[in-house]
């Protein structure tokens, strides 16, 4: 980093504020949690906050959320973002996403950050309405896939006009790059492509048959059984319908989702549910990365799947859906194999495949692919450049 953005006594400015929507583990979630720790290893400032608690967590009358890591007891929403027990935990800032308290909060905690990156939809709404005014500059990290969320015209209004609030917007791909600018019409060099990554040693593979069964042991999940993991919200573009169709074509298989969402009580009622395991949002997915002989993803839409990347470094071969950009993390026939999305016969007939072949050849080689590609070390000084140049370029920095 050039000498003159190491201008406080502790040599680490710019100041970098991590901002997710709630404090669950989801993709946009993990990410930057992977990205706040990895940040602080290297010596720079980095804190973590959440707009809201986790939603299956419901406030007292303090306004009080917790942090999905499990680390504790519900903690008093707080502006002192760096104020946390651990790298993985993250300061509840408020009750709700957008409530005027939470953006009261967020403004107050934005005064100790040079910049400040948004992780997820909601938190861009949030900077766009809580850091106005304020001289502290945000980014907008955008993980899915922008023809999803900008299908209506709604959408694109209200994104656009967001959006070109933030000082810089980054995406997965090239493909994305083009329909933000096409969509939003925003400027030249506005758009960076930063591929997704994680930790590889946050996915540790299973160490043997002995750490495979101790992880099942954990989860409450049955020890001899092939086992396949579903991992993300239970809402309709997620396809867990799907998942469930496929495993009333497999008897022989037990499906463990972990997740939450508004078609969860519909979807236990399913058939096959009585083979499936729910385990609601766990505190860190990196378990059932270990239990699991696959993963499968049938979901309608996608960007770049964090979770694809996490079970890949776990060595855990994936069966999914071909959306998005699933194909740059998932190799048919190499690391798993790629279905059409919405065929459950399709599925079915591809993760059968996939369990009955060689299953840890195929997990070496996602992991081999994982670590070549999207480990977060690889990645981590472009984002710190990023992060350098918006800050400098901003009126509030110190030349």
């Amino acid at each position: 980093m050039p000498h003159h953005l190491s201008v406080d006594p502790a040599g680490n400015r710019p100041r970098v504020l991590h901002l997710i929507s709630d404090s669950r583990r989801g993709g946009a979630q993990n990410f930057a949690r992977d990205l706040h720790r990895e940040l602080r290893r290297r010596g720079q400032s980095s804190a973590l906050c959440a707009l809201a608690p986790h939603p299956a967590v419901h406030p007292g009358p303090a306004d009080a959320g917790s942090d999905s890591a499990g680390q504790g007891p519900a903690a008093r929403p707080s502006a002192d973002c760096s104020d946390t027990s651990g790298l993985r935990s993250a300061v509840v800032l408020g009750p709700g996403r957008l409530r005027p308290s939470t953006l009261r909060a967020l403004r107050s905690a934005a005064r100790a950050a040079d910049v400040v990156l948004a992780h997820g939809s909601d938190t861009l709404a949030a900077c766009a309405l809580a850091l106005a005014g304020t001289g502290t500059p945000f980014v907008y990290v955008s993980v899915g896939h922008p023809r999803y969320w900008t299908a209506t015209r709604l959408r694109r209004v209200r994104g656009g006009a967001l959006m070109h609030q933030a000082a810089a917007v980054t995406t997965l791909t090239d493909e994305a790059r083009a329909v933000l600018e096409e969509q939003f019409q925003l400027p030249e060099g506005k758009v960076r492509v930063i591929p997704n990554s994680r930790a590889a040693e946050s996915y540790p593979p299973a160490d043997g048959r002995d750490d495979r069964r101790a992880a099942r042991h954990a989860l409450g999940l049955p020890a001899d059984v092939l086992l396949v993991a579903w991992i993300g919200a239970i809402s309709p573009e997620k396809r867990l319908d799907l998942a469930l169709d496929v495993l009333d074509r497999l008897p022989d298989v037990r499906l463990a989702v972990a997740g939450d969402g508004p078609l969860r009580e519909t979807l236990a009622r399913h058939p096959a549910a009585a083979r499936a395991h729910f385990l609601g949002p766990l505190p860190d997915p990196a378990p059932l990365y270990r239990a699991a002989d696959a993963l499968l993803l049938t979901s309608d839409s996608e960007g770049v799947p964090g979770a694809l990347i996490e079970a890949a470094l776990a060595g855990v071969p994936a069966v999914a859906t071909d959306v998005g950009w699933v194909r740059e993390v998932v190799r048919d026939g190499a690391t798993g194999a790629l279905v059409a999305p919405g065929d459950p016969l399709a599925l079915a007939e591809a993760l059968g495949k996939v369990l009955a072949v060689n299953r840890a050849g195929l997990g070496a080689a996602a992991r081999a692919h994982a670590l070549e590609h999207f480990e977060l070390g690889a990645v981590v000084d472009a984002w710190q450049q990023l992060v350098a140049e918006v800050w400098t370029a901003s009126p509030g920095a110190a030349r």
